[in-house]
């Protein structure tokens, strides 16, 4: 059965179906749920900004974007990111995707990690990273109904202990190449030449984010 929050569905195709039962067999309840949030999350706020992505694509990055987090799908070298990438590259190529959809997939899961260039770029793109932000981060959490986060959650539901348990899903996904995390060079320039800088934490935004759990 299709699932609606106000005009906001997942697609009712047979792509969207076969993501959703390779998703489901391949990760974690953890995170396929978080990966489920993530599609109406960003799916809404294509509706709040008037952007209109093609849902089949953005079902499917939001799906797959953590999917590089699963020992099944980690490469030896690759970001978690791009792991995720070439995996629902690879999926829907198989599938006789267009080459311009499935590059737009692989870059909304490749990005989804790097805050402020996303959302100048394709909807889809913009909008996996929206949702992310948002489900992890509460980054734009009141620009959400009650409602409408209710409903996604009601769905979807958040584990108790949510925010400890995606960063030791992050942790155990990148600890065996520590290489891949090398981060935001204009961070390190700073913490070299401004004695006053302090760097942004990640699990410290999560932790005290609007989210409970």
């Amino acid at each position: 059965m299709t699932r609606i929050i106000d005009s906001v569905r997942i697609p009712d195709s047979q792509l969207a179906r076969e993501i959703t039962e390779y998703i489901r067999d391949t990760e974690s309840e953890l995170l396929f749920n978080h990966s489920s949030r993530v599609y109406y999350f960003g799916a809404l706020a294509g509706e709040k900004k008037g952007l209109k992505p093609g849902l089949e694509l953005l079902y499917a990055g939001a799906m797959f974007h953590d999917i590089g987090l699963m020992p099944t799908h980690s490469s030896v070298a690759d970001r978690f990111e791009v792991d995720g990438a070439n995996a629902a590259a690879d999926f829907l190529r198989r599938r006789n995707i267009a080459k311009a959809d499935i590059d737009k997939v692989w870059t909304a899961i490749a990005l989804h990690t790097t805050p402020g260039i996303p959302q100048y770029m394709d909807p889809v793109i913009a909008l996996v990273t929206a949702g992310v932000e948002m489900d992890v981060l509460g980054l734009s959490y009141d620009q959400y109904s009650d409602t409408e986060r209710e409903a996604i959650v009601g769905l979807y539901p958040r584990t108790p202990h949510f925010k400890e348990e995606i960063i030791q899903a992050f942790y155990d996904g990148i600890a065996g190449k520590p290489e891949t995390t090398f981060g935001n060079v204009k961070a390190d320039v700073l913490a070299d030449k401004d004695p006053h800088f302090h760097r942004g934490n990640f699990c410290n935004v999560i932790r005290c984010s609007h989210w409970a759990g």
